[in-house]
């Protein structure tokens, strides 16, 4: 049992004030999914099936040509490769977060403006996004390819 109010301990303060069950099982689900005994817990498997059901294919990915005939402007671009990554070349305006920060550094995302999460390929900022969903933020998307995808939709095959 300590091992279970370590856990909850250390989850609460992330959850940003909002208490909900649902919220707090998947958080904790998402936390500890490595560990056999939770993901045999049947509470947490139907939190993640029912946020996995209800999650529609499209619904959080932008492809390179939507942001383009959307803008850049409209969204807060948030790069979320390594820092030497980004120091090389970002999307004009992008922050820089690194994906595994995303969720520590959340109260620098704000709530009602999109977000747009990338990485060299969309593998790494679809995690981030992933965790930002289970924290119940909606306005986030990922850039579908990545960086690279843009840097091809904008014609160029590299920054340098």
């Amino acid at each position: 049992m300590s091992g279970l109010w370590l856990v909850f301990s250390r989850l609460l303060p992330v959850c940003d004030g909002v208490f909900s069950v649902r919220n707090l099982i998947l958080l904790i689900a998402l936390a500890c999914l490595p560990l056999k005994a939770w993901t045999e817990n049947g509470a947490v498997l139907e939190a993640l099936e029912d946020f996995l059901e209800f999650a529609e294919y499209a619904e959080g990915a932008i492809t390179p040509d939507q942001l383009s005939s959307v803008g850049l402007q409209a969204f807060l671009v948030v790069d979320t490769r390594l820092d030497s990554q980004f120091d090389k070349g970002h999307i004009p305006g992008a922050v820089n977060i690194e994906w595994r920060d995303v969720v520590a550094k959340r109260d620098q995302l704000p709530l009602e403006k999109p977000i747009i999460l990338y990485c060299d390929t969309g593998l790494l900022s679809s995690k981030a996004h992933f965790a930002l969903r289970l924290l119940g933020r909606e306005n986030v998307k990922v850039l579908f390819g990545g960086f690279n995808s843009w840097l091809m939709q904008q014609g160029l095959s590299s920054v340098n």
